[in-house]
């Protein structure tokens, strides 16, 4: 293990100078707010590509699900449509219909997307409050790096946890989106590269004359050790135990494809025909990633259910197929996974606080006066400062480490679906525009469901509880917009413009 540390700490410390020159770089470029949120929507497809598929997947792809996998077996296999289905779909459903859309808005993040759209200063607060539920998916992301600085560098857990917290508050504090993109494309390329080498690795460590024999040999080990674990519909399993469960996870999975800090890449490309370019780069590169979802079952295959924790599963596994070099390199693609969707939600949630709240709101409403110039550099100052404290909030979260970390990710997710999709998919599809009060009625009913069905218990499972959540938002806008009539505002007709030339 001493040689495995010694290839970590230089790999590391290599791949650390590189994210924080290009960091440098990057805050050199960063000269407003816009800058900061989306990189000035100046990006082309192919790095906005491999951006999205790097914070799409996050290191819950690379420890937490494969974890997941090695504890539930092929049932888990469900997981991988639900990625390549349902995010894709919601890409092409929602993506092309927002950038049209933002072309007139300007736009910098969700919230202050759907509060233009709706004309509703309600929406646009509640919307970046409900915003604040991604901590939870940082505070997956910092327990996937303290998971690794402790597995392979012999840190303890909550130093590790400090480590990776203070690295990805420094860079993300200096470049903002830049930062964050064009790291990112670089940390998309690791990714693919590690799913691809796991993958191969099983079928040459467990061949037996052909593909099919191989897999064939896997499913029958993991038989005899336990029944559910070649189970379609696992009951051991929080998220695949039924029909029912894996049609909630591929819907909350389309949904997620407008999460916020994915919201802000497509917003950030520079040409409208180069989306399908974009999309095209974001699902073979996903594709590729999500190939290690099989380690989970090589792991089990090969040390049963001998692992320190489900989260550490595919790390054990590759400390036992591979040499001391490729361990450590798997280390740092698992680094970079968490900070290639770390930076990207800080960056999100920062631009909540500067430009949601205070210049579209305090600002704009004159509850705070100050000129134009002097706003957008407090709004800068504001959105770096909240880099740290939202950092601080995720490592206390997650100061005790979950049981699984892909579980604590998703209750940020699914309650930023559940408020958030009722009012987007009603801005892009209906012919005629709801009321803001219906809108922001959505919003809360859907928020709040979700905190009854998955907190009481009433559905275990976060993604189900997430689904079950978005629709009730749905249906709220939807029926409200035929009861509650619209207020005939200047705004609002120039908006509606807008979006007929969308659709």
């Amino acid at each position: 293990m001493s040689t495995i540390m010694l290839y970590t700490w230089i790999g590391f410390a290599i791949f650390l100078a590189v994210m924080l020159i290009l960091g440098y770089i990057s805050a050199k470029k960063t000269k407003n707010i816009s800058d900061f949120a989306t990189g000035g929507g100046s990006l082309g497809p192919y790095v906005l590509g491999l951006s999205f598929a790097a914070t799409y997947l996050s290191a819950a792809t690379f420890l937490g699900y494969p974890g997941w996998t090695h504890d539930w077996g092929l049932s888990n296999l469900w997981l991988f449509l639900a990625m390549i289905g349902g995010g894709p779909i919601g890409v092409l459903m929602v993506a092309k219909k927002v950038r049209k859309l933002n072309t007139k808005q300007k736009s910098l993040s969700l919230p202050d997307w759907l509060g233009d759209f709706y004309n509703s200063d309600i929406l646009r607060v509640g919307t970046g409050l409900i915003l604040l539920f991604n901590i939870f998916y940082i505070a997956a992301q910092f327990v996937a790096g303290a998971r690794i600085f402790e597995y392979l560098l012999g840190m303890s857990y909550t130093s590790g946890l400090i480590f990776i917290a203070v690295i990805v508050v420094l860079y993300v504090y200096a470049g903002g989106a830049f930062a964050d993109i064009y790291t990112d494309a670089v940390q998309a390329v690791m990714m693919a590269i590690a799913g691809l080498a796991i993958f191969i690795s099983g079928i040459i460590i467990f061949w037996e004359g052909s593909v099919t024999a191989t897999f064939t040999g896997i499913t029958d080990n993991l038989s005899v050790q336990n029944g559910n674990l070649v189970s379609v519909f696992n009951p051991d399993s929080l998220h695949f135990y039924s029909f029912g469960a894996i049609s909630g996870a591929i819907i909350i999975q389309w949904a997620f494809a407008s999460a916020p800090h994915l919201f802000n890449k497509v917003l950030g490309l520079k040409h409208e025909r180069d989306l399908g370019k974009m999309i095209l780069t974001y699902v073979i590169t996903a594709a590729f990633c999500l190939l290690v979802l099989f380690g989970g079952l090589y792991s089990r295959t090969a040390l049963g259910d001998n692992v320190a924790a489900a989260d550490l599963a595919l790390m054990e596994y590759v400390v036992w197929a591979f040499p001391a070099i490729f361990v450590a390199l798997f280390g740092i693609v698992i680094l970079a996974a968490a900070m290639s969707t770390t930076d990207g939600i800080f960056v999100s949630i920062s631009t909540v606080f500067a430009n949601d709240i205070f210049l579209k709101f305090l600002v704009k409403k004159k509850i705070i006066k100050l000129s134009s110039e002097k706003a957008q550099k407090i709004a800068l100052k504001i959105s770096r400062l909240a880099v740290p404290l939202v950092g601080l909030i995720a490592f206390l979260i997650v100061l005790r480490p979950p049981a699984y970390m892909g579980d604590v990710m998703w209750i940020g997710i699914s309650g930023i679906a559940a408020g958030t999709m009722g009012p987007i998919l009603h801005a892009i599809y209906s012919k005629k525009k709801a009321p803001a009060r219906a809108a922001e009625i959505s919003m809360a009913a859907g928020l709040f469901s979700y905190l009854l069905i998955y907190f009481t218990g009433i559905i275990p499972s976060t993604m189900s509880a997430g689904a079950a959540a978005t629709f009730i938002g749905i249906a709220t806008i939807t029926i409200l917009a035929k009861i509650l009539k619209n207020p005939s505002l200047p705004q609002e007709k120039e908006t509606e413009k807008n979006q007929a030339r969308a659709n």
